[in-house]
């Protein structure tokens, strides 16, 4: 079986002008030979693909059985979905969600709408689209701010903790000249935080394990972009033991359902001033650098190897195309 590879490398980026934040969600080397070496350790035959340009001058003689995309994609609000809508296209099979699924889930507050409705517990939001917007934020104080279509924290510091109208006003207006997005603002969520992985699709779907990000300096407490590009200095990761995880194992579960990821998710909760599990966001299309991202290190903590963590991946894809 030949698996093709997508994904966008940082360092190509960097070298065409791009800052390291800019780049910050693309993948470095290290990810590329670890997700390449586990899929051949597995007996498959890998090719390595690239971004989408380079699938778009490669598609036409493919001769893939299955394409393993963990590309981020360039521009817009909708740029994770380029390369699975092009692979949908000329019918080539894909792990992970599927174009709409990874559109909805990269707007941060379109999710939360969507899960408001599905009745999922979630810190009260709104959406500014410009600064005129501020005016019609009626939340309460602390909010919490950041781009509505940022990954790996971008956007995110010390500084989206917003304590009035006139903090929310600059902070805003800074995020809105820098990102170019819509800014969503929630009320400010004060208690632990945890990750959650789901593997599978649909009836299939199963939690994996929760994760819980313990801050090593109990002021700061924000999972900013600073944060987790240097989480060794800042961070500690744990598998917590208490009741809270069972909610959190629910609760990750039914919005994986509900907006119908496929394959693999992470969904990120913490919990608010009564104890009780809130959805932050999802990542239908998570990080998997074998040695620093999320998932690989919930995984590892849970006794899932690297591999395994691939094998089942693949293996839940050949399952819905079969």
């Amino acid at each position: 079986m030949k698996i093709g590879l997508t994904y966008d490398l940082q360092s190509e980026y960097i070298a065409e002008g791009w800052t390291k934040e800019e780049a910050a969600e693309f993948d470095k080397e290290e990810t590329i030979e670890g997700l390449e070496n586990a899929l051949l350790k597995l007996g498959f035959e890998v090719e390595r693909i690239g971004n989408f340009k380079s699938l778009i001058s490669k598609i036409a003689n493919n001769k893939w059985d299955l394409v393993f995309n963990i590309a981020e994609g360039c521009y817009g609000i909708s740029r994770e979905s380029q390369v699975p809508a092009i692979l949908e296209g000329f019918k080539i099979p894909y792990t992970f969600s599927d174009p709409v699924t990874i559109s909805v889930c990269h707007h941060k507050g379109l999710t939360k709408k969507i899960l408001s409705f599905s009745k999922i517990k979630t810190s009260p939001f709104f959406i500014v689209e410009g600064i005129d917007d501020i005016d019609f934020v009626n939340l309460n104080y602390p909010l919490f701010i950041k781009p509505v279509a940022e990954g790996t924290g971008k956007g995110i510091s010390s500084n989206s903790v917003v304590k009035n109208k006139d903090e929310l006003f600059e902070r805003i207006k800074i995020l809105l000249n820098l990102y170019n997005q819509p800014i969503l603002v929630e009320e400010f969520l004060p208690g632990r935080e945890f990750t959650v992985g789901v593997i599978g699709t649909g009836k299939e779907a199963r939690v994996i394990g929760v994760l819980e990000i313990i801050f090593n300096d109990n002021n700061s407490n924000i999972y900013s972009y600073e944060v987790k590009a240097n989480y060794e200095k800042f961070v500690n990761y744990i598998i917590p033991k208490d009741s809270i995880v069972e909610k959190c194992k629910k609760m990750a579960l039914e919005i994986h359902k509900i907006l119908n990821c496929r394959d693999l998710s992470r969904i990120d909760i913490r919990i608010d001033k009564d104890g009780e599990p809130n959805f932050i966001e999802i990542n239908p299309l998570p990080g998997l650098n074998p040695i620093h991202s999320d998932l690989p290190i919930l995984s590892r903590l849970c006794g899932i190897s690297y591999e395994e963590l691939i094998e089942r991946i693949v293996n839940s894809a050949i399952s819905r195309y079969k």
